[in-house]
């Protein structure tokens, strides 16, 4: 057989040679030998292992329409071989996870989770527990400072009391965060401290009738009045005896009662050492648990010097302020106040060492409208119309400390009983 180019020009006619039928089938099979030939030698191939691509994978017919139905039927050619064709492992499709559908008309259940140990129950029971016993006792909490109805206190301290704002709001923030609860390792001492006139004795018997009202027993309120209960001629140690007697009274039949009892001691500057020493006594740790459970209220003048100080040096902040300096005037006004507690602090500490474990609550001066609300609150009490006028006339008669353009009251509303009943 040639392995030349075949000629594709049609040969000259001859009636020896075969029909047309049979040299077009011929010669498409020699160009697909010599094709894969050729390809086999460039893939450097083993003849043997190529396909078979003879005559006989090709059938020739003799007829035009037996060569068109062969050539137009779909064939799928590769120049792969067999053994190559033989190593390539069909592909392992992945499963797909179904996904569990249950029926709407059945219930829904999770797979049984693991035993869990006994350990494991009797930790939550335990935490169970213990979130109980807490919110039963902020219950309690709530329960006690709602007997005391402190909320109605601060409303009357501040309709009463003229020109303290800030004292009440001390007195009550420290009732507050002592009756929150029934019991406590020390008794709250409370010193309230400023010049004559200022209120002090006022609130003292304002706290003394609210606690009255709320413990629904006056036995559980002492007022004690050092000018009165132990006055000079009497031994400092016979008022040191009665006072322990009446104070363990006091406080022995709040304990029965599971109450906090309230005991005032106005004029405390009058107190003899032997008294502030019994008193000091009822601080300590080591004394009895019920005393302990109790709220003591020291009405004292001593440091008035120090406070009228204070406010005649800073009267001055009180004036309007631009935007700007609102804050830095602040700033200043609480070191002002910072200094003044300490002051007091350091002043008491050196008369008797009873002070260091007080709670200092210092009285300003009053102003000249606080005096004017003062006589209008007193002639309101006796039965006379408060009329502005008047009560500015009689305001008028009293005696002022003037600085920056302000009148401080030198005594206060001291005088104002004695000029309402002059009426």
């Amino acid at each position: 057989m040639d392995h030349g180019q075949p000629s594709l020009e049609p040969a000259a006619a001859d009636p020896r040679a075969p029909g047309p039928c049979v040299i077009a089938p011929v010669r498409a099979v020699l160009r697909l030998r010599r094709r894969v030939y050729v390809l086999r030698k460039r893939r450097l191939l083993q003849p043997g292992s190529g396909p078979d691509l003879g005559t006989g994978a090709l059938r020739v017919g003799c007829g035009t329409g037996a060569l068109r139905a062969e050539l137009d039927q779909p064939k799928i050619f590769t120049f792969d071989g067999p053994a190559e064709l033989s190593s390539r492992a069909p592909r392992k499709r992945r499963r797909r996870s179904r996904v569990v559908l249950y029926p709407e008309t059945s219930r829904k259940y999770l797979p049984r989770a693991e035993r869990r140990s006994r350990a494991q129950r009797c930790l939550l029971l335990l935490a169970a527990i213990v979130g109980f016993q807490v919110l039963n006792a902020i219950e309690n909490l709530d329960d006690n400072a709602q007997r005391y109805d402190l909320d109605g206190l601060e409303k009357a301290l501040q309709r009463a009391v003229f020109g303290q704002p800030a004292a009440v709001g001390r007195i009550v923030a420290l009732l507050r965060d002592y009756l929150a609860t029934h019991v406590h390792s020390r008794p709250l001492l409370l010193a309230l401290h400023g010049p004559s006139g200022v209120g002090k004795s006022h609130v003292g018997r304002l706290l003394a009738h609210h606690f009255r009202a709320v413990l629904e027993d006056s036995a559980l309120v002492l007022q004690y009045h050092s000018g009165h209960h132990c006055p000079r001629p009497r031994a400092a140690q016979d008022c040191r005896e009665d006072l322990a007697r009446r104070v363990a009274e006091v406080v022995a039949q709040a304990e029965a009662e599971e109450k906090t009892p309230l005991l005032v001691l106005d004029e405390a500057e009058l107190l003899s050492p032997a008294l502030l020493d019994e008193l000091h006594g009822f601080m300590q740790p080591q004394r009895s648990h019920h005393f302990h459970n109790a709220i003591y209220v020291l009405l004292s003048g001593t440091g008035g010097t120090e406070i009228t100080q204070f406010v005649l040096q800073n009267a001055s902040r009180a004036q309007p302020l631009r935007p700007d300096e609102v804050r830095g005037a602040q700033a200043a006004a609480e070191q002002a106040e910072e200094k003044l507690h300490a002051s007091l602090r350091a002043l008491l500490a050196r008369e008797h060492p009873l002070w260091q474990a007080a709670a200092i609550v210092p009285f300003l001066l009053l102003d000249k409208q606080d005096v004017v609300n003062c006589f209008r609150d007193e002639m309101a009490g006796e039965g006379f119309f408060p009329e502005q006028a008047r009560a500015e006339l009689l305001a008028s008669q009293l005696s002022y400390y003037r600085v920056a353009g302000r009148e401080f009251a030198v005594t206060g509303c001291k005088q104002v009983v004695a000029k309402v009943n002059l009426l």
